[in-house]
Order: structure tokens, then C-alpha cells, then sequence
């Protein structure tokens, strides 16, 4: 068995944006028991959800642990079949990435019934029974919003008249598309210039975003001053729309993204896009220190936050060889 050295975790949590210490307990975890963890994850509609992918199957690797891992291909079914395999087949740990926030309640019981932690990554969920899972591993996607709306509001001071912004929303009902939506709109809510014209989901993929701002462009055209997307796939996607309609993505429609990935850098560099607020997906480290605890009956707490900062376009060329994902 490959045991998971000091140095290994330690770099592992650096290329994450992380600053966790190497307990003791994770000391005595990487020299024990080999774990059998389930991960059902949402599939690959992104860059950010296959560097989300690779980070924990590499951590899991490095800890030597058995990761049984099952793509689900956007359907919260698929997730929820996967979920009582795990069950079935009697893993010590399972790791859900929630398609969605709601339908949970089920499935959940029957793993607490079978005294299998649950660990939640990157997005949460509503049940009614919050006991049936364990932590929470994840991203602020409300303090998100507001940091996009707050890059908004800063960098348009000097002009006036309205402000018209179109909105490629997440996938329908998931965690991230919600929250980013509350937060962005509770900050441009304090200026009256600022309003949200057109509103429809993307479905966090390229393909999608590209096609529903096409849809914004032949109904509001030149009206349109900003693009506001809830991941940088479908901001990239937009792009297309807008350079394909003879408009220059970047000038005359702001680009604004969240994820920060490597796309969205290039992005930037090119003049495309202005801004892209950073949803950290590395976080393959803390869901194996997570998940020895959990498997050991140890306290964890409810919600382990991401580090993540946002970067504009005028960094984003020295910043570039940083990026991870």
C-alpha cells in the first residue's frame, strides 16, 4: 500500500490554495486502514468538474485508499443508483457532488441506516434530516455573486445611464447556480442602473451557453452591457455568440465568469473576458483527511470552506502559470 507522506498532502493542499495542518490524527490515519470510498460525482460538463475529478482521485491515490468513483452524467438519478451501490457494496466513506439541492432525503437515510458517513462536495443539499451527512466541503457561491457584482459596480463608476445585463444561470435547482444568483443580485440591487434583462440557464456547459446567448443577443442586441455567467464554460460559450454576432466580447459586452479556469485566463488574455471570481475545485486533500476522520467516528465540522480570491483581466497573464485547473 502507497502511504501518503507528509510532503505529499502538504503539496497536494498548496496546489489547492489550502493552509491545513497535518494533524496528528491524519498522521495516524496515513499509516493505517485502507479506506474503500465512493464517490458519486455529477459528470464532466466543465473544465472546473474534471479538475474537481482528477484532484480527488489523485488524493485518494496518494492516500491509498480504494476510490470506487461513478459519473453520473448530469442525472441526479444516476447519482442516486450510484449512492445505494456504495451501500450496497459496504464502503467505508461516500463523497456526493449533489447534482441538485432537493431529493436527497431518501437515499441519505438509507446510508446513515447502514452507518456510512456522507460527505458533501462542492455543492450542498436541503433534507430534512441534516444527520445524514456529515460535512460539507465547498465554496462560499453566495460570497461568489456578491464578488462578481462587486467587480461590476467598481469597474463601471465612471459611466452612466443603465446598466443592462444578461444572466446565463447554472444547472436548474443546483447549489451554486441558486446562491450565485442571490449573491450577485443582492449587491445590484443597491444601484437602480444596474438590471438583470434577460435570465436563463446555461446548464454550466459551453455548448448551452453558447446557444442561450444567442437567444439574448437577437432579443436584446446592442442593449446588452454585461454578461454575468455562473461558470466560466458557459461565459466561454458566450463568447462565440458574441464575436459570431459582430460584437467584441470584452469591450462591448463585459465578460464577467466564475471558476478561474485555465479557459477562462486565456480568455482574459485575449481581450475577451474581464473577470472571473475563483471556485476552488482542488479539493481532493481535504476530502481524504475528511474522510479518515469520518470513517474513524471523529468531529468534523459541518461546513470546511475553499480559499479562493477573483482576478481580473489585467492580472491574469502573470497569473496564468499559477493556475492548476
Amino acid at each position: 500500500m502507497r502511504l501518503l507522506t507528509r510532503r505529499t498532502f502538504t503539496a497536494g493542499l498548496a496546489g489547492a490554495g489550502l493552509a491545513l495542518a497535518w494533524s496528528p490524527f491524519a498522521r495516524a490515519q496515513a499509516a493505517g486502514k485502507k479506506l474503500v470510498i465512493g464517490f458519486a460525482q455529477t459528470g464532466a460538463e466543465s473544465e472546473w468538474r474534471t479538475a474537481n475529478t482528477d484532484s480527488v482521485k489523485a488524493a485518494a491515490k496518494a492516500a491509498g485508499h480504494e476510490l470506487k468513483f461513478s459519473d453520473a452524467q448530469q442525472k441526479q438519478e444516476n447519482q442516486i443508483k450510484a449512492i445505494r451501490s456504495f451501500i450496497t457494496q459496504k464502503v467505508d466513506v461516500i463523497i456526493l457532488a449533489p447534482l441538485v439541492t432537493t431529493g436527497w432525503d431518501t437515499v441519505l437515510k438509507e446510508a446513515k441506516a447502514a452507518k456510512i458517513p456522507v460527505i458533501l462536495e462542492s455543492r450542498n443539499v436541503v433534507v430534512k434530516d441534516p444527520s445524514t451527512w456529515t460535512t460539507f466541503i465547498g465554496s462560499d457561491f453566495v460570497e461568489e455573486g456578491r464578488r462578481a457584482a462587486k467587480w461590476l459596480l467598481d469597474n463601471t463608476k465612471s459611466t452612466t445611464g443603465p446598466v443592462n445585463i444578461v444572466e446565463l444561470q447554472g444547472t436548474v435547482g443546483s447549489d451554486p447556480a441558486i446562491d450565485r444568483k442571490k449573491g450577485f443580485d443582492e449587491v445590484i440591487k443597491t444601484n437602480p442602473r444596474y438590471k438583470v434583462i434577460r435570465s436563463q440557464t446555461g446548464d454550466f456547459t459551453r455548448a448551452k451557453g453558447k446557444e442561450v446567448m444567442e437567444a439574448f443577443l437577437k432579443a436584446e442586441g446592442k442593449k446588452i452591457n454585461v454578461l454575468y455567467a455562473h461558470n466560466d464554460d458557459m461565459a466561454i460559450g458566450a463568447i462565440q455568440a458574441i464575436e459570431e454576432a459582430g460584437l467584441k466580447p470584452g469591450k462591448d459586452i463585459l465578460v464577467i465568469g466564475v471558476d478561474a479556469v485555465k479557459g477562462a485566463f486565456e480568455a482574459m488574455i485575449a481581450g475577451k473576458m474581464n473577470v472571473s471570481v475563483e471556485c476552488n475545485p482542488l479539493l481532493g486533500p481535504q476530502l481524504m483527511e475528511a474522510a479518515a476522520k469520518a470513517a474513524a467516528g471523529q468531529p468534523l465540522e459541518r461546513w470546511i470552506k475553499t480559499i479562493e480570491g477573483v482576478f481580473p483581466a489585467e492580472i491574469a497573464a502573470k497569473e496564468f502559470p499559477n493556475r492548476k485547473y
